[in-house]
């Protein structure tokens, strides 16, 4: 049995869209090549649409939240435990962020954290209202073809 509910779930995919997009922009920061610095800003635009999406979803979603000593402190606590034990581990990113130098190793990074994002993706719609089913599947074709298009990327660049 877990403990959290359908919209602690999909709370989850809100913070993993978030820290998405905010890969991609760090990326397109330390990025030369302007070809790549155009697909992964394009890649953070699209992670903060799946944000939104999951935001409508949150949305409509009965937030069940247990009793709290102060306001927000579960909310705190789904984030810390997304960004450190769901697809974006505080000290796991740290260093490998740290190791990201060039074009190629941000590819890496980011076809990791694609593919960890289909997987949780993939584990939600079980726990998602069935109504919402056909929209994490789109979102799920998306990364996809994130995926698809920086595995092409690092196809070319590893040459």
């Amino acid at each position: 049995m877990s403990v959290f509910s359908a919209s602690d779930i999909v709370e989850f995919a809100v913070r993993i869209e978030e820290n998405g997009a905010n890969f991609y922009k760090y990326a397109v920061q330390l990025l030369k090549d302007e070809e790549a610095k155009g697909i992964f800003s394009r890649l953070a635009d699209e992670e903060l649409n799946h944000k939104r999406t999951f935001e409508k979803i949150f949305a409509v979603i009965e937030k069940e939240t247990p009793p709290e000593s102060y306001a927000g402190e579960y909310a705190a606590y789904l984030h810390n435990y997304v960004d450190n034990n769901i697809i974006f581990n505080k000290a796991k990113i740290d260093t490998e962020i740290a190791s990201v130098k060039d074009i190629v190793s941000a590819l890496d990074f980011a076809i990791r954290r694609e593919l960890d994002s289909i997987a949780y993706y993939n584990e939600i719609k079980g726990i998602v209202p069935a109504a919402h089913h056909g929209t994490v599947d789109l979102i799920i074709t998306e990364e996809r073809k994130h995926f698809m298009i920086l595995t092409g990327l690092k196809t070319r660049f590893s040459k």
